[in-house]
């Protein structure tokens, strides 16, 4: 009975790891695409190392902490933790090894173009001498070389550290000596060496060439090169009385979490791996030895190399003519009708505006800002401190329990509450994830709020690689709703009588299958029914199975989901009207936005149309702050549902089928090839435009050909 269940759910779903490694191929498949400019493949090579490393740090220890807890809760396909945790570490080995594949044809292809990646033997006599006092004096004062006896035992290996061992023998009696070098993260990777050309060496191959200046009385025997994963995620326990010093303790802990994943270098003796092993407990750990370069995701040190030509041309994005027609007044912009800002070919200097705009106002009185991540040089944080020494009420709800960005926001809580900030930390056991900004203004007529919503981070650095929609409104039900919001994170306040915007964890699931089974009503009633989605995930086995009822009661489904994807589409019986593609090209598609038809065929102007912060995920549903936008203003509306939805849905140049066996396949471009990021590079958005739209008929309508 069970075995049926299980073998039930992975006819309905997919595994959401083996899902998310598929995600990662499509990534790496990128560096491998003569379409793109050389550098910007090995950057793809370079993201694919470090989303793994990341995969690892959090899945594959969650999975691995499950294990060992014999915790038997079944995924959504029926696997147990010990089942998902074989097939993703062999989903994942071979993952790499197409990795260290391409690397080895990319590092020809870059060869050729002059730059090289070489051995120490290829310095040369000529400069042999410059590179050795360059070690000598740059390189050598930094390490700390450690011999492994009884008096210095084995020392704590940091996460993602590359790290040397070498057997040595002492010349004047000839005892073996074992000595250690952990090769700290302040050197970089990659050293440029002198004379003509582009010629780096790695830093683990330079210390070895140079291993006599570090032990000049000992001659090698033998040396390897390893380093490590760890469990790198932070459980939120829920008795925790003070989050800020519990996360500042936890991010120590972090530091020191188990070993996960031990790689060795391919050649290492046995007796110094066996070592390594015991020494690091990493008898349960997941070992490999890697053939090739450890630790892909530093590859992006040479993508920094100045080589236009080997990048995509550089891309400038244009600022909302709608704000410039104000004379740079957001706020007179604003009033006078929604606007909606796309992220990267629209700039995010205009949310920097909005907020510095807002510090400098003296008619406004307060600001109320959600951060979850907020990069480490960011402008947000300086304008919400002026606005606080201006004497403004400001609070600033910062969530600790942003994966990787706890101790940057740790600093800038600080730094807030230094500046008379309102600091608020949310929930213990839920992530504030909703990305909310309101002003409240003190105008001729009385109070007015003003309100920025974003499907993205308040990150200028992500802003310019993430697809994202900002949305900007002075409409007074969503100032309403998102004061509601803010106070039910800072007193606990359940909202009440929201007026437009929908939220979790209080109903966002619900409203979203309600809105479906409307769509299974219209056709019910004789009239179409249509659903279109963009998301970064689809995880959750309600709405999943929401849309297999929709699909078959006769509703077309069309799904752009950029990452992990559980459901299986196009089965006969189950999902046979739902496609899903993925899209992965010079830009990270972020943006959510869903779009129900309201009794006719997607696209209409009386669609439904909906931005969120929020994925199709459980945790999203349940355990996180989000919010649910409607967006009626018939421009805004013509612009996400006209223009961003249906560039998704025709792209062809870097798009890819979900196929009901689990495979993704590269769409053909054929005929006619279309790219949505070059469209919206070359093409300004409608809502932006202002009254230049008038005068420039050049934005090309976008029309969708359905081949069902």
């Amino acid at each position: 009975m069970i075995e049926q269940q299980k073998n039930l759910a992975s006819s309905r779903y997919f595994n959401r790891e083996l899902s998310w490694l598929k995600f990662n191929e499509r990534v790496l498949e990128e560096a491998a695409n003569p379409a793109h400019p050389l550098l910007e493949r090995l950057r793809f090579l370079s993201i694919s190392g470090t989303n793994l490393d990341e995969f690892f740090m959090v899945r594959v220890a969650g999975l691995r902490g499950q294990q060992q807890r014999r915790i038997e809760e079944l995924s959504i396909d029926g696997r147990t933790p010990s089942e998902q945790l074989s097939e993703t570490v062999a989903a994942a080995d071979a993952l790499m090894a197409q990795q260290q594949k391409l690397w080895k044809k990319l590092i020809k292809e870059l060869s050729a173009e002059g730059i090289k990646v070489v051995e120490p033997a290829a310095i040369g006599k000529t400069h042999q001498a410059e590179v050795e006092r360059y070690f000598r004096e740059q390189i050598l004062p930094v390490l700390t070389p450690q011999a492994l006896d009884p008096a210095h035992p084995f020392p704590f290996i940091p996460n993602q550290g590359i790290s040397l061992i070498f057997d040595m023998r002492r010349k004047d009696d000839g005892e073996v000596v074992r000595q250690l070098v952990m090769i700290p993260s302040s050197l970089r990777r990659f050293v440029r060496l002198p004379g003509a050309g582009t010629r780096f060496v790695t830093i683990e191959d330079l210390i070895r060439h140079f291993v006599g200046q570090m032990f000049p009385d000992y001659l090698l025997i033998a040396a390897g090169a390893f380093r490590v994963i760890r469990d790198s995620d932070i459980e939120v326990e829920e008795e925790a009385e003070d989050l800020v010093r519990y996360f500042r303790s936890a991010i120590k802990r972090r530091r020191r979490g188990k070993i996960i994943r031990l790689k060795l270098e391919k050649g290492l003796p046995l007796e110094l791996s066996t070592l390594i092993r015991n020494e690091l407990g990493a008898g349960s750990s997941l070992v490999a030895e890697t053939v090739g370069f450890l630790g892909i995701g530093d590859l992006a040190q040479l993508v920094d190399e100045d080589r236009p030509s080997l990048k995509f041309p550089p891309y400038s994005p244009r600022f909302p003519e709608r704000i410039l027609e104000h004379d740079g007044d957001c706020f007179a912009a604003i009033r006078q009708k929604d606007i909606v800002i796309h992220h990267p070919y629209e700039s995010f200097d205009v949310v920097l505006a909005f907020l510095q705009q807002a510090a400098l106002d003296p008619d406004v009185v307060a600001i109320k800002q959600t951060l979850y991540r907020a990069g480490k040089q960011s402008a947000v944080i300086r304008a919400l401190c002026e606005a606080a020494e201006a004497g403004k009420s400001v609070t600033a709800i910062v969530e600790l329990k942003a994966r990787f960005d706890e101790e940057q926001n740790l600093h800038w809580a600080s730094q807030l509450e230094n500046s008379g900030v309102q600091v608020v930390y949310g929930f213990v056991d839920m992530k504030t994830h909703a990305k909310i900004s309101l002003v409240v203004r003190r105008e001729a007529d009385g109070f007015r709020t003003y309100c920025h919503l974003g499907t993205g981070n308040y990150h200028p650095i992500t802003a310019k690689i993430y697809t994202d929609i900002s949305f900007f409104t002075a409409d007074p039900r969503v100032g309403h709703d998102a004061g509601q919001i803010f106070n039910y994170i800072t007193g606990y306040i359940p909202p009440s009588d929201l007026k437009l915007l929908t939220m979790s964890p209080l109903g966002l699931r619900e409203k979203v299958m309600a809105l479906i089974d409307q769509e299974i009503a219209n056709v019910q009633a004789g009239k179409p029914g249509a659903v279109w989605a963009k998301l970064n995930s689809l995880v959750d086995k309600a709405v999943i199975d929401k849309l297999y009822e929709a699909s078959e009661a006769g509703v077309e489904i069309d799904l752009v989901v950029r990452g992990i994807c559980c459901l299986r589409p196009g089965v006969k019986g189950m999902s046979s009207r739902i496609r899903v593609k993925s899209v992965v090209g010079r830009f990270l598609e972020h943006s959510r936005i869903w779009a129900m038809g309201n009794g006719a065929d997607l696209p209409n102007p009386k669609a439904k149309v909906f931005i969120s912060s929020a994925d199709w995920m459980s945790r999203n549903f349940d355990r996180r702050v989000e919010y649910m936008l409607p967006i009626e203003n018939p421009t805004v509306h013509d612009q996400i549902l006209d223009q961003v939805m249906v560039a998704n849905l025709l792209d062809n140049q870097q798009s890819w089928m979900l196929r009901s066996d689990g495979r993704y396949e590269r769409v053909k471009a054929g005929d006619m090839p279309f790219n949505l990021h070059h469209y919206f590079m070359t093409n300004a958005s409608l809502s932006g435009r202002g009254g230049a739209l008038a005068d420039d008929k050049k934005v090309p309508t976008l029309n969708l050909v359905r081949r069902r």
